[in-house]
Parts: C-alpha cells; structure tokens; sequence
C-alpha cells in the first residue's frame, strides 16, 4: 500500500496494491503494521455501508462529537469525497482536501477525529464503504452545511439529492461560537 499525504494534516489517500490477472485483482485494503509504520493508528470497530441510487448526490459533511476515525472506499461506482478539518489548533483549521474514489482503483481515504467528511456521487449507483474505529452512538453525530461560504468547496456538480439535515446545518461558528467571517 501507498500512504499518500493530502493538504489536510492527518487526512491520507491510500493506495492499494492491485495484483492483477485474468480474472481481475486482489488487494489488501487494510493492514494495521503498514497503516502504524505510516503513522496512522486505526482499529476499525465497525463497517457501515452508504447506497447512493442517484448520481450527484449529496451526504455530508459528517463528523462525531466523539473522537471517530474511519477509512472510506467507493466499491461501487465513483464518488468525490471531501474531509474538512474542524480541529480547532490544527494548523490545515478549515482547510479541506477532496479526492476521486472509484470502485476500479480501491483508494481509501483515510480521515482521523475532527475532521469531517462528506461526498458527492459522480455516477449513480454508488456504494461507499466506511471502516470506522468507534461503534455507532446516538447522539453524538454532527454536522456542517456542504455549501457553507467558510470552506469554499468547490464541488464538481450542483447536487441533486441531499437529505433536508444536511440542507439544514447553519452557518459554521466555529470552537467560539461566534460566526466566521
């Protein structure tokens, strides 16, 4: 595997051997001494899965109120994928890093706590796999607006389809709860 740097401090693009033949490939996807000698300590806990039907659209930007890691794979179709860092003290704070994940390649995104997480799917019938290092909680799931003006994402499409949450987040505050300008 390829652990790729990305302009968001912690955030990796994970490239996995392909070994190919007739039949296709084979790839390991996840190794934790590969993953511990690139400085990324990730134990998934729990694996969810995303089916998206329509093309462009919308799920994000998604982040836990507790500290939550995960690795995101498009195994189905192609997806643009974005991790924004809300980590207060950071030194990427608000800053984001976007990436294609497509079912042909296998990249994973790696995203650690703090940082959110959101796509938009580029072709339909997308399925995206998330490894997640915590067990789902109620409760302790957040989020910002996909098209706030503080992050400047520059989407690939106008989206679609986006649930009426993700609509609906406000405007980001930030740590102080005083608005961004």
């Amino acid at each position: 595997m390829r652990f790729l740097s990305t302009a968001v401090a912690g955030v990796m693009l994970i490239e996995p051997e392909l070994i190919r033949d007739a039949r296709g490939f084979f790839a390991r996807l996840s190794c934790p001494e590969e993953m511990r000698a690139a400085g990324i300590a990730f134990q998934p806990l729990q694996t969810s899965l995303s089916r998206n039907d329509a093309v462009h659209t919308l799920r994000g930007l998604h982040y836990c109120l507790e500290p939550e890691a995960k690795l995101v794979r498009c195994v189905v179709g192609r997806i643009f994928d974005v991790a924004l860092d809300l980590r207060a003290g950071s030194p990427t704070y608000l800053k984001h890093t976007a990436a294609e994940l497509d079912a042909r390649s296998a990249r994973g995104l790696f995203i650690p706590p703090g940082v959110a997480h959101g796509f938009l799917t580029l072709e339909p019938q997308c399925d995206v796999l998330y490894q997640i290092d915590r067990i789902f909680r109620p409760g302790y799931d957040a989020g910002v607006r996909w098209n706030d003006p503080a992050f400047a994402i520059a989407w690939p499409a106008e989206p679609e389809v986006v649930s009426d949450r993700d609509n609906g987040y406000p405007d980001w505050t930030g740590p102080t709860g005083r608005p961004h300008s």
